[in-house]
């Protein structure tokens, strides 16, 4: 059964840190995300290394620390610092090299390619994370399946996306994405005299929740969904994305925590094993 506010242990440990004020802190700083960017993301970047770190020790019992951290779509590396800060080492995946040299940030190891097809062998990292980016792709769910095949036996996936129809499911376009995304796009370009940077069915695409719900549903037998939760949302408001439609309006940004097992100690287990 999945549930929004728990792991296989039960209540998550991050679950202590979703609070009214955090919740209140992160959905005040989007309004910054163009303007001062690195602001904007260094706030991000924290909040994110901390959920890591707290789901990484509910599934192992260990911290961050001697862990290898791949960022899909890691752009120019506003997390490197966080995560370097927990003992890992952090690794950002980015197909498009303006992005990656766009803050004037220099990270060892960044990766240029796909996260629709990682440049990665299998099992070869022990998290694999993806902040607010899923729904710059036009397959996020290949996507999602690309992180899991990277990620280790018992290593963990963080999957977190904007949901179209919530307040900043169109970036700076918003909120007359709610009238579409072309028209969106359109005002954009009359008002500021420039394309917006995420452009509707090019670089930004509709994304739903219950696309991300459904997907951790039909997940096969070898993967295990830890927890699925409104990422901005305090603790005690998770419950939202129980409820359809209320969701794609109220959930900002879908997250799906996620392992995976041994396949071959997998097959074992199996009743029809022989």
């Amino acid at each position: 059964m999945l549930r929004a506010e728990g792991t296989h242990s039960g209540r998550p440990r991050f679950a202590r840190r979703a609070t009214l004020r955090r919740s209140l802190r992160l959905l005040g700083s989007f309004r910054f995300e163009q303007t001062d960017p690195g602001l904007f993301y260094g706030g991000v970047a924290t909040d994110t290394a901390d959920l890591v770190a707290d789901f990484y020790r509910d599934l192992t019992g260990r911290s961050l620390r001697g862990t290898i951290v791949l960022d899909v779509g890691g752009g120019p590396g506003y997390f490197a610092d966080e995560f370097e800060r927990a003992g890992a080492r952090y690794l950002p995946v980015e197909p498009d090299p303006s992005e990656m040299h766009a803050a004037g940030l220099r990270v060892a190891g960044a990766v240029r390619g796909s996260g629709m097809a990682l440049p990665f062998r299998d099992n070869a990292v022990d998290v694999c994370i993806s902040s607010n980016v899923a729904e710059h792709v036009p397959q996020p769910w290949v996507m999602a399946e690309e992180m899991l095949r990277v990620i280790k036996p018992g290593g963990l996936m963080v999957f977190s996306y904007t949901v179209w129809s919530g307040p900043f499911g169109g970036h700076e376009t918003g909120p007359w994405h709610y009238l579409g995304g072309e028209f969106a796009a359109r005002r954009y370009r009359r008002k500021q005299g420039r394309e917006p940077k995420n452009r509707f069915g090019t670089s930004l695409f509709a994304v739903s929740a219950a696309e991300g719900l459904r997907w951790a549903r039909q997940t096969p037998d070898d993967v295990q969904v830890l927890a699925v939760f409104p990422r901005y949302h305090p603790r005690w408001a998770w419950w939202v994305v129980h409820v359809p439609a209320v969701r794609e309006l109220l959930v900002s940004n879908l997250v799906v925590i996620a392992t995976k097992q041994d396949s071959a100690l997998q097959s074992a287990a199996s009743p029809d094993s022989p």
